[in-house]
């Protein structure tokens, strides 16, 4: 009987442990303008305990309709910022506007089309998705993030496609949507809304972690920062991060550490060093603070060692 009891115990405890894995990360909406809001992601990786929800996502309740920014990294995450929105508008969806075709930002976009919501996109994302980089990273994502991506998770085409920096009437309300990359990918968006005085940046701007760089045009990103500096914002909504109300000293890290890392590895490859001895004998101090540091530093450091010799290759043709 004792023993009896003891597994009984363990059995309830591993359960009880179990569901409080379970639970999905909170998801609260933050108000930054007079009828828009956002939700933030978690500064982790994806899993499938927070159902991929590591990006931010935003929207405006405008004169007719909802214009969302962003879609979240998996259907479950779309649905339940869909369920939010309808908390507080019966207004319907009308668009979705894409910052960039990253994972965590358009696994939720299934979602969206299902409450007839018509996605925006700049036209450079043709190369992502119908690349074997999509393809894979989502047949990868069917296994790590189950059953939050499965077989039914799709990427979802836009149904207008920008090519140029636009201003567009949206539900009654005015967006201007500037093509800023190649940046951070090639078919980065930033959307302004003037009349709320919000700035959606996507990844350009990672508030309070470091970014990923990625096989990022590092020289134009930090050209794009000094672009979105030029909004009169009363608030920047990032791709990851706290929503910033103090856009040039937040935009300065981001922008400083873009600086340094092309710095340090331009020199290196440059002289031809190793990137192994050449990371080695870096100075990484001024950022090793900054969360996310173990997990992106050296990969963004890799990718724009490489960036650098490619530059210095054309350099000299």
């Amino acid at each position: 009987m004792q023993w009896q009891r003891v597994w009984v115990g363990l059995v309830c405890a591993w359960a009880t442990g179990f569901a409080m894995a379970a639970q999905p990360a909170p998801m609260v909406l933050q108000q930054v303008g007079p009828h828009t809001f956002y939700v933030q992601g978690l500064a982790a990786l994806g899993s499938t305990d927070n159902q991929n929800f590591i990006s931010n996502a935003g929207f405006v309740v405008a004169a007719t309709g909802v214009v969302v920014i962003d879609a979240l990294g998996s259907p479950a995450l779309a649905k339940r910022l869909i369920a939010e929105i309808k908390a507080i508008t019966d207004k319907p969806i009308t668009h979705v506007i894409v910052t960039h075709y990253h994972a965590d930002h358009i696994y939720g976009l299934q979602a969206f089309k299902e409450v007839g919501a018509a996605i925006v996109g700049q036209e450079r994302a043709r190369e992502y998705m119908y690349s074997d980089t999509a393809r894979l990273r989502l047949q990868a994502s069917r296994t790590d993030l189950a059953p939050w991506i499965d077989g039914t998770t799709r990427i979802v085409a836009p149904d207008q496609w920008l090519t140029s920096s636009t201003t567009m009437e949206l539900a009654g309300t005015t967006f201007q949507v500037d093509v800023v990359g190649p940046a951070h990918t090639p078919e980065d968006l930033a959307v302004w809304v003037p009349s709320e005085r919000v700035l959606f940046s996507g990844d350009l701007i990672f508030n309070g972690r470091l970014p990923f760089v990625g096989k990022a045009n590092s020289s134009h990103w930090i050209e794009a920062l000094e672009h979105l500096l030029q909004y009169p914002a009363a608030a920047v909504v990032p791709g990851h991060g706290g929503a910033s109300a103090n856009p040039s000293s937040d935009i300065a890290l981001v922008r400083d550490y873009l600086v340094y890392l092309r710095t340090t590895m331009g020199e290196a490859a440059a002289n031809f060093e190793p990137f192994e001895s050449a990371y080695e004998a870096v100075d990484w101090s001024a950022f090793a603070s900054v969360p996310m540091f173990k997990f992106a530093n050296r990969m963004n450091a890799y990718n724009t060692y490489l960036l650098m010799e490619q530059e210095g290759l054309k350099g000299i043709q």
